[in-house]
C-alpha cells in the first residue's frame, strides 16, 4: 500500500530542509550523517561508493532519549546532509541540528502513514518504528535515493540502481519470514515485548501486539504495566515474551517467571550491533528479529 517508485513521486516527496542551494560541487565525495545506525546502513546500500555515510549514534545506543556528545557534534559538522527518521523518534535532534547551523536534512519516514501509539503519555502520537514493516522499508529506500540525488544529481542513475537492488534484497529477506508468521495458528500469533516498537511488524506479520510500555521515552516496567501484561498473558494463554536489545530484559523475564510463559530472547529494533555482533546490518536485524519471534512462537 505504501510502496512508490523512485522517480517522480519519491523525488518530489522528501522534504529537504535547508537544501535550496545548488547541489554539492563534486570535488569530493559528499558526507551524509544519519541519526542512528539502521538509517546509516540503509543509506550505505543506496549510496554505494559515491558518498561517505556516518551514524551520529553508535551501535547499541538508545535513540529515543539519546544525549549527543561534543564529539557527535564535531563528527557531523562537516556533513553535507543529515538523514533522520522523524515521527518524533529523535527527541534530541532539533537542538542538535540548531547547533550545527544551516545544514540540510531529510526525513525518511515522509510518505508513510503512521500507526498511532495507543497508550502512555505519547498516546495518539506516531509510532516511529516504521522501518520494521516491508512496505514502509520500500519508502525509506526511495526517500534515501531521492535525498542523495538532490544532493548529488550526477549520481542519480547509480542511486536508483542501488535502491532497486536493495529493495529486492529486503523483500527477499522479509517475505518468507512474514509468510511463516501468517501461517502460525491464530492462538499463537501474539507478540509480547517490553517496548511497543513492533506495531508495524506485528501488523505486517498478522500478530496481535502486547507490550509493557509504548515507547522507550516513557515510563518503563512499572507495577501497573507488569500487572496488565501478566493478566493478558494468562487470559490469552500467550506462550512467550521477548525483550529488546537496548533495554533491560528484567521486566520480560519477571513476567515469564510469573506466568509460566517462556522468555523468547532479545529482539533488535532501534540499533544495529557492532560488526562482530548478531545484527551488523539492517537485513540482519530484520532476519534475526523475525526468526527469533518465529522460533519463540513455534517452540513455546
Amino acid at each position: 500500500m505504501f510502496r512508490r517508485t523512485f522517480l517522480g513521486t519519491a523525488l518530489a516527496s522528501v522534504t529537504m530542509s535547508g537544501l535550496a542551494a545548488p547541489a554539492l560541487a563534486q570535488t569530493r565525495r559528499p558526507k551524509v550523517a544519519t541519526t542512528f545506525t539502521i538509517l546509516a546502513d540503509m543509506a550505505r546500500n543506496v549510496a554505494g561508493d559515491r558518498a561517505e555515510i556516518v551514524s551520529i549514534t553508535k551501535p547499541g545506543a538508545e535513540i529515543h532519549n539519546y544525549e549527543p556528545t561534543p564529539s557527535d557534534l564535531v563528527g557531523a559538522r562537516d556533513a553535507d546532509l543529515i538523514l533522520r527518521n522523524g515521527m518524533n523518534l529523535e527527541l534530541w535532534f532539533e537542538q542538535f541540528l540548531r547547533n550545527l547551523g544551516d545544514l540540510p536534512s531529510a526525513t525518511l519516514s515522509e510518505g508513510i502513514e503512521p500507526m498511532p501509539i495507543s497508550g502512555g503519555s505519547y498516546r495518539g502520537k506516531p509510532n516511529p518504528h516504521a522501518w520494521m514493516a516491508l512496505d514502509s522499508a520500500m519508502i525509506y529506500v526511495d526517500n534515501i535515493a531521492a535525498a542523495l540525488t538532490r544532493l548529488d544529481p550526477a549520481g542519480e542513475a547509480e542511486y536508483r540502481a542501488n535502491a532497486d537492488a536493495y529493495r529486492q534484497q529486503i523483500t527477499q529477506t522479509v517475505s518468507p519470514l512474514r509468510d511463516q508468521a501468517r501461517a502460525l495458528p491464530e492462538a499463537r500469533r501474539w507478540l509480547v515485548t517490553s517496548e511497543g516498537a513492533f506495531s508495524y511488524l506485528a501488523r505486517d506479520f498478522h500478530l496481535q501486539e502486547m507490550y509493557l510500555w509504548p515507547i522507550n521515552a516513557d515510563a518503563q516496567g512499572t507495577p501497573q504495566q507488569v500487572r496488565r501484561v501478566v493478566d493478558a498473558i494468562r487470559e490469552h494463554r500467550i506462550p512467550v515474551v521477548f525483550s529488546e536489545s537496548t533495554v533491560s530484559d528484567r521486566p520480560a523475564r519477571q513476567i515469564a517467571a510469573e506466568t509460566g510463559a517462556q522468555y523468547g530472547g532479545v529482539l533488535f529494533v532501534d540499533s544495529l550491533s557492532e560488526p562482530d555482533g548478531p545484527v551488523p546490518t539492517y537485513l540482519d536485524l530484520l532476519r534475526v528479529t523475525s526468526e527469533t519471534i518465529l522460533k519463540g512462537l513455534s517452540d513455546a
